[in-house]
């Protein structure tokens, strides 16, 4: 069911939510502004904390130089342990007939098919049953 207004009475209504919304303009109007919630704050200055600590906080020197000499021993034995494990690799005896069979099989490349065999000592079925797992 439609109700008809008269124009009257709509100006009315219209007029008297204006007024509402003028009394609620002016109840927040009171030179201040209204306060933000300040859900951040605390994260700003916890952080400033850490910063403050990790300034303060200052690595030494002679850490510093003790650390890099550290990877570096472990550098230079890590590179030494691989030449030996290369010359006990290249002591060992392959069969020409065992690489060009292991190329062929896998159809991987001569180096690969070398290294795999010398990793075996020369065994071709151990060399193989490596490269297909």
């Amino acid at each position: 069911a439609f109700s008809f207004r008269s124009g009257i009475e709509e100006a009315n209504m219209a007029a008297e939510g204006d007024v509402d919304l003028d009394l609620e303009a002016e109840e927040n109007c009171t030179g201040k502004p209204a306060e933000k919630p300040r859900k951040h704050d605390s994260g700003a200055a916890d952080l400033e904390r850490v910063t403050d600590y990790a300034e303060e906080k200052e690595i030494s020197s002679s850490d510093l130089e003790t650390a890099m000499s550290v990877i570096g021993d472990r550098r230079s034995r890590e590179q030494k342990a691989k030449q030996e494990r290369e010359k006990e690799l290249a002591k060992v005896t392959i069969k020409k007939e065992d690489v060009e069979l292991i190329m062929g099989e896998m159809e991987i490349p001569r180096s690969v098919a070398e290294r795999s065999l010398r990793e075996h000592m020369g065994n071709v079925v151990e060399a193989l049953i490596a490269l297909t797992n």
